[in-house]
């Protein structure tokens, strides 16, 4: 995919391609998004996992490696050891950062624990349904500065419908790329509103697209 698109309509065919897996870049990737405590904790490590710099794979791989070993949602993964979360975490292929990233999952999910009793959908009441609450709320947490928290609503916008549009800066750099726009509004009016589920499926193409690369390849 080369070549960017220039009428309506050509970006709303693009659009509706793009998002016509009907799944959003978490679910793509192999995890399940939806509105309970386990699966919303599961998609806040990748986002933090995800907004560290460096290969995405192994994000991804450390994301997987949790739920593997057990350590399904914030209270499970609060009572590992650094040294089990160490262990794991170099068993599928972390290497240099491994010892931050131990220590950084386990406050995270301590955190979690002690202040939502595990339930991020407890921050959601706590930030009385606010976007802009929910967001400072969410950056206070350990590990989650501005893009881990705009990847974590990236994908819980389908849930939390308040929140959106939401579009990270993969997403936005590959819709400016192909033409498509140049903010989440500009999405939005793509894909049927900012509260569409098909936006949050749009926008996680879009940004898997960025990091993967897959400019010069059909995308569907």
């Amino acid at each position: 995919m080369t070549s960017t698109v220039t009428t309506v309509e050509d970006r709303r065919r693009l659009a509706r391609r793009l998002a016509g897996s009907g799944r959003g870049f978490a679910e793509q990737y192999g995890f399940r998004v939806t509105n309970n405590p386990s699966s919303l904790f599961q998609v806040l490590c990748l986002a933090v996992l995800l907004a560290r710099r460096g290969d995405f794979r192994r994000a991804l791989d450390s994301a997987h490696a949790l739920p593997d070993a057990g350590w399904d949602s914030a209270a499970r993964l609060a009572r590992a050891t650094h040294a089990d979360l160490v262990r794991v975490l170099r068993e599928r292929g972390r290497r240099g950062d491994v010892d931050a990233v131990a220590t950084l999952l386990g406050d995270l999910a301590r955190t979690v624990r002690d202040e939502y009793g595990g339930d991020l959908r407890r921050l959601r009441s706590a930030a009385g349904y606010d976007p802009a609450r929910q967001r400072a709320l969410l950056a206070a947490l350990p590990g989650a500065d501005g893009e881990a928290v705009d990847l974590f609503l990236r994908e819980a916008q389908a849930l939390w419908r308040e929140v959106g549009p939401v579009a990270d800066r993969r997403a936005l750099t590959a819709a400016r790329r192909l033409g498509l726009g140049r903010s989440a509004e500009d999405l939005a009016a793509l894909s049927g509103g900012r509260e569409s589920e098909r936006f949050a499926w749009l926008v996680g193409a879009l940004a898997r697209v960025d990091l993967e690369r897959r400019y010069a390849a059909p995308t569907g």
